[in-house]
C-alpha cells in the first residue's frame, strides 16, 4: 500500500485526507504542529471507515518520524487568507513555514514526490524547490487543477451543461494573475468561443479569477477547502495510478513557452515520476502574451522572497 503524508491538518489537509481515504489509494499520515489536532481528525476519519467502506489507515501525529518513507508528501501548512487579503499578503509568514516543513519532510522521506499547496502557491513552490534542491519533476504545486475546476463551474453555470462534458484550462499564476484559455476549453468537444460570446467568456473568466476570493468573502473566517482538498486528491490519484493524465499543474518551467526559471501552472502530463512532461499547446500571440504577463507576476513574487 502506498503512503501519503499530508502536512497541515487544517480544513484543506483533512478534506484531502478524507477524499483520498475513500478512494482506498494509500495509507495516510496527517501531521501538524498543533498537539491533538491531527490525532483527533485522524481518529474521526477512522471512525467513518465502516460507513464509507475503505480499508486504508489514517494516523495523526506531531512527529515527522511517523511520516518516514512516504511516496507522496502534500504540504498544506500555512495560514489561510482572511477577507481583504491577497495571496501575496501571506508571503513572509508562509515562507518561513514552508522552509521549515520542506526541511523536516525531506529528512523523513527523501525519495517522495512533493505537492505544495501553501499560498502564494507559485512562489512557495519555487521556494521549496530552492530549499530542497529536489529534481523539478519530483516537486510541483496544486493550483491549476483547482482553478480549472472553478473555470468549469463558471462555464456550467452559464451554459447549464454537465461538468463531465467540460474540459477547462486555467493556467499561469494561481490567483489574480491567472490565465484562462477559452480557445482550448471545450464543452462536449466544442470550443468555448463557439458557444459563448466574447462578453460572456469575459464574465466566466472573471468569475473564475475571483472564485477563491468569493469563497473567502462568504466565509469571513477562512478560505476554500472542499475543492482544494479534492484537487489534491485528484493529483495524488493520478500519480499513484500512473495514469499519465494531462492537467494544469504548478511545475518548473525553463524554456517551455519561452519562460525561464520559475514555477507556474502549465499543462503537465502527470504520472508515477511526477511531472513526466510539460505539454506545450499551440498558442496564438495573445494567449502567449497573457501567459508571459502572468509569468512576470510570479517572477515579482519570487524576487521578494528567494
Amino acid at each position: 500500500m502506498a503512503k501519503v503524508t499530508i502536512v497541515g491538518a487544517g480544513n484543506v489537509g483533512a478534506s484531502a485526507a478524507h477524499i483520498l481515504a475513500s478512494k482506498n489509494l494509500a495509507d495516510i499520515v496527517l501531521i501538524d504542529v498543533a498537539e491533538g489536532l491531527p490525532q483527533g481528525k485522524a481518529l474521526d476519519l477512522m471512525h467513518l471507515r465502516s460507513i464509507e467502506n475503505f480499508t486504508t489507515s489514517i494516523v495523526g501525529t506531531n512527529d515527522y518520524a511517523l511520516t518516514a518513507d512516504s511516496d507522496v508528501v502534500v504540504i498544506t501548512a500555512g495560514i489561510a487568507r482572511k477577507p481583504g487579503m491577497t495571496r501575496e499578503d501571506l508571503l513572509e509568514v508562509n515562507a518561513s513555514i514552508m522552509s521549515s516543513v520542506i526541511k523536516e519532510a525531506l529528512i523523513a522521506s527523501p525519495d517522495a514526490l512533493y505537492i505544495c499547496v501553501t499560498n502564494p502557491l507559485d512562489v512557495m513552490t519555487y521556494l521549496a524547490y530552492k530549499k530542497s534542491k529536489l529534481p523539478p519533476n519530483r516537486l510541483m504545486g496544486m493550483g491549476g487543477v483547482l482553478d480549472s475546476a472553478r473555470f468549469s463551474f463558471a462555464i456550467c453555470e452559464k451554459l447549464g451543461c454537465k461538468p463531465e462534458d467540460v474540459e477547462a484550462w486555467a493556467l499561469g499564476a494561481h490567483g489574480e494573475g491567472m490565465v484562462c484559455w477559452p480557445r482550448h476549453t471545450t464543452v462536449a468537444g466544442k470550443p468555448l468561443p463557439e458557444l459563448l460570446s466574447e462578453q460572456e467568456i469575459a464574465e466566466v473568466v472573471l468569475r473564475t479569477v475571483q472564485g477563491g476570493a468569493e469563497v473567502v468573502a462568504h466565509l469571513k473566517t477562512g478560505s476554500a477547502y472542499y475543492a482544494p482538498g479534492a484537487a489534491i486528491a485528484q493529483m495524488v490519484e493520478v500519480i499513484l495510478t500512473d495514469s499519465g493524465k494531462t492537467m494544469s499543474v504548478c511545475a518548473y518551467i525553463d524554456g517551455q513557452y519561452g519562460i525561464h526559471d520559475l514555477y507556474m501552472n502549465v499543462p503537465v502530463r502527470l504520472g508515477k515520476n511526477g511531472v513526466e512532461e510539460i505539454v506545450e499547446f499551440d498558442l496564438n500571440e495573445k494567449e502567449l502574451s497573457d501567459l508571459h504577463i502572468s509569468a512576470e507576476h510570479v517572477a515579482r513574487g519570487i524576487a521578494g522572497i528567494v
